[in-house]
Parts: structure tokens; C-alpha cells; sequence
């Protein structure tokens, strides 16, 4: 069976479209996307194209633009285009370039949805993105649903290459002439997605030339084993979660004792209320030290210790969600972000001017543990390049920041000391200096 035959009874056998579907279909330049763009129109679909400009490639970026625009022409295929001010929505929210592009790319897709009238939004993800994703789980940590690869449907969101290897795509757009760019930043190993694609990978199928096929099989079966284990713990949740007035309590005694109880706690707080692995794992520690009244935060939801009950709600708007930062800390979270830690000497910074969501501060100043909260009314600092020391409130104010940014601003502490308004500016106080020997660099990062 060739590829277009493939593609046509992938998307028949899995429910992806029908004929009557309208199709937006992502086209970005590269192989993947043009590819798709090609069997669909083969296949008789009724498609249109958005493309997205992230602005980060220069001249690259552009000629991927217009490539899209000829092919989408030549097929008499309708064609969006919209660029994106990438690099200053990052300034302005503290995420990575992955994070912004998809949130900026994604909500684009649904506005041309409910403006166009498409019913499905087609994405050119492969069985080798799959696996990539995968690996880049696994090196991360992660539970089992981080494992199952990428989903082939996801609300009106369809991914019909999932059965395709790259290898598959390029061979048709080679035999077809299908025209396709390449993006320089593929072949960049900083990124870690290339580092699992152009290291690991080939060195595994050098050993197994039919990796590829195997990790198919792999990630279908542990998609199989998510399946029943959300079916068990829904079960589980039945019997040992009760809720009242808004408030969950999980009831740890009457969970099984021969099942994994760590997992178990896992698979509950993780799937409902959005915790994440190592907060889970800090919750456990303190449940089996006895911890009462530990309270532990997600993104909208916070969990407290309490006799030996894990009781959850969501996160009242008087709640500070305060944490502590120990010296060793690699991450904890605030509101819908992240702060990961790390320590450098001095000698390795190559500037002291750092974006908004990045922090270099002066270690040896610091009284450990910190303490990560939402501001209060009251709380000052000293800005960073200022002498004299300003509330909370006014710079926010002066900054023009929106009410509901101000309610998910958050401080970070060290002893009495506002250190970091998080995500905006240190403490003048706290800045790296002629005497300063070790940095601790903590970046923002919205999840």
C-alpha cells in the first residue's frame, strides 16, 4: 500500500474527517506539512491552509511564507497567513520559544475555525514526533501518560501522519516533486528535541533498523495500558475520594493496601486537579511523615495534609500560595508558571542584562529557604537600578499591569526581603556585583 492509500484509510479506520468535514490544515513549509497538504487535496478533502510567522528565522521565515502561499494558489486551496510578534510576547510572559509559538499558533487556529467556519484543525505530527516525545518524556520524568507518545485526536484537533515515518514522508515528497523547505534550526543540538533526534535515535536504530515499527507497537500498548489504568483509578476515585461544598477529600485508608499507593495518589492528583510529579512526591513524603496542614499548589488547586486525608480545593483568592524554596531546589511552581534554579559562578555570565523572566541574583546574600507567595498589600522592594525603596502595589500600578495579572504576580522572598517581583525585576540590593562570587539564575517559565 503506498502512502496516499495509507493516509486515506488511516484517517477512515480512525474517524479523523469525512468529506463533509472543512479541514484547516497547519502548513508550515517543511516536509511534513507540504506532504499533508498533498494527500489531502489528492483525496478529495475540502481544506484551507494557515500559516504562521513566528519572525524568528529573518529571511527564512519569510521564504517558508511564500512557498505556502504559492503551493496553497497553484491548489486553488484557500490561504491565511498572520505574523507573530514572537520574541516580544516572550518578554512579555516569561515563556519559552516552544511555549509562546504553540499558545500564539493554537489560538490563532480556533479563532480561524469560528470565523471560517472549519470544523477540523489538521496537524502534521509523525510516528517519529512520537517517539521523540517519548524520549523527551522519559529524560524529564514523567508518569506513564507521558509515555503514550502523541494522541492522534485531540478535540477538533487531528494528527493523520501518526502512521507515517519521516523517512515514509520524504520518500513521497521526493517521488511526487512536492515542494518543501528546511528549517536551519533542525539541525541545532540546543534544543533537546534535536538532541533526541539527531543523537539517540540513529544510535538505536543502528542497533534495531526496525526501531521505528517496534516503538509503534510500544507506544500503542502503553497508550492501551493508560486507557485501563484511567478506568481503574476512576473506579478507586469512587470509593475513596467524597466531596463536599467544593471540597474533594481523598481518603488514603480506604485505598487498597496491595495496590502501589504512591502511584495511586498519583494517578488521582495528577489526571482531576493538574499536580505535578514532584509536588506529588513532597505531598507523599509529608503524608507519611504525618505532616498535617502541609498545603501543596497546583494551578488552580491546592492540597492539604490533614490526619492522614488529602483534602483538595480550589485556590481561594485570599490564598498567598506560599512555598518554601530550599538551596537545593531545581523547580517550584507559582500560578500557571514555573521557576527552575540554577547555580553559576560568576565567571560563566556572560551578561547582566537578562530578559523579565530570568533572575541573576547574588547567592551568598541570600537566607535560605526562600519563600515563593502571591504579594501583598504593603509589600516593597528596592527596583532594580533604584535607590530608594517602592511598593508593590504602585510599581505594578506604574507598570500598568492588568487586575488579573496583579492577582497572579507573585514574590520571591529571602528572609524579610523581596528578592524578585517575579517575572518583572529583582531587588537593587540583590543584584550581581564586583564581589560577587556565585549566581543563582532562576527562570520563568509559564506551563
Amino acid at each position: 500500500m503506498n502512502l496516499l492509500e495509507s493516509f486515506q484509510k488511516y484517517i477512515a479506520d480512525n474517524g479523523l474527517a469525512t468529506t463533509d468535514d472543512r479541514i484547516l490544515l497547519t502548513v508550515s513549509g517543511g516536509v511534513d506539512s507540504m506532504v499533508m497538504l498533498s494527500l489531502f487535496t489528492r483525496s478529495g478533502f475540502r481544506t484551507g491552509v494557515a500559516h504562521c510567522n513566528f519572525q524568528l528565522r529573518g529571511a527564512e521565515s519569510d521564504e517558508d511564507e511564500v512557498l505556502v502561499a504559492q503551493k496553497a494558489a497553484e491548489l486553488g486551496v484557500p490561504c491565511y497567513n498572520r505574523r507573530f510578534d514572537t520574541a516580544g510576547e516572550m518578554e512579555r510572559t516569561g515563556e519559552s520559544m516552544e511555549m509562546a509559538a504553540r499558545r500564539l499558533r493554537y489560538a490563532w487556529f480556533e479563532e480561524l475555525c469560528r470565523t471560517e467556519g472549519y470544523d477540523v484543525i489538521a496537524v502534521a505530527h509523525h510516528a517519529d514526533d512520537s517517539i521523540e516525545t517519548f524520549f523527551i518524556n522519559l529524560l524529564r520524568g514523567t508518569g506513564l501518560r507521558g509515555l503514550t507518545g502523541i494522541s492522534t485526536h485531540l478535540g477538533r484537533i487531528i494528527r493523520p501522519l501518526m502512521f507515517a515515518s519521516r523517512r515514509e514522508i520524504t520518500e513521497y515528497a521526493v517521488a511526487n516533486r512536492v515542494p518543501f523547505r528546511e528549517d536551519s534550526s533542525n539541525r541545532s543540538t540546543k534544543y533537546l528535541r534535536n538532541k533526541v533526534r539527531l543523537g539517540i535515535v540513529p544510535r538505536i536504530r543502528e542497533i534495531n533498523p526496525e526501531f521505528t515499527d517496534l516503538m509503534r507497537h510500544n507506544l500503542a500498548r502503553l497508550a492501551d495500558a493508560q486507557r485501563f489504568i484511567d478506568h481503574g483509578i476512576e473506579r478507586i476515585r469512587q470509593s475513596v475520594v467524597t466531596s463536599e461544598e467544593g471540597v474533594d477529600t481523598i481518603h488514603v485508608d480506604r485505598i487498597d493496601a496491595d495496590f502501589p499507593l504512591g502511584f495511586v495518589i498519583y494517578e488521582l492528583l495528577s489526571s482531576a486537579y493538574g499536580f505535578k510529579g514532584d509536588v506529588i512526591d513532597a505531598l507523599c513524603r509529608a503524608l507519611w511523615s504525618e505532616s498535617t496542614g502541609r498545603r501543596f499548589y497546583a494551578r488552580e488547586y491546592v492540597a492539604c495534609i490533614d490526619r492522614g486525608t488529602i483534602v483538595v480545593a480550589r485556590i481561594a483568592e485570599e490564598d498567598d500560595c506560599a512555598c518554601s524554596v530550599e538551596r537545593d531546589a531545581v523547580r517550584s511552581y507559582c500560578g500557571n508558571a514555573a521557576l527552575y534554579y540554577e547555580y553559576c559562578d560568576i565567571d560563566t555570565i556572560k551578561t547582566f542584562g537578562v530578559p523579565q523572566h530570568v533572575a541573576q541574583l547574588d547567592a551568598d546574600r541570600l537566607q535560605f529557604p526562600l519563600t515563593l507567595r502571591r504579594w501583598r498589600d504593603g509589600d516593597w522592594f528596592v527596583p532594580f537600578g533604584m535607590t530608594g525603596r517602592k511598593k508593590v502595589s504602585d510599581y505594578l500600578v506604574d507598570a500598568k499591569v492588568s487586575v488579573a495579572e496583579k492577582q497572579r504576580q507573585f514574590v520571591l522572598v529571602s528572609g524579610d526581603d523581596i528578592v524578585w517581583l517575579v517575572g518583572r525585576r529583582i531587588d537593587d540590593r540583590y543584584r550581581l556585583t564586583s564581589e560577587t562570587e556565585t549566581v543563582l539564575r532562576i527562570t520563568k517559565e509559564i506551563v
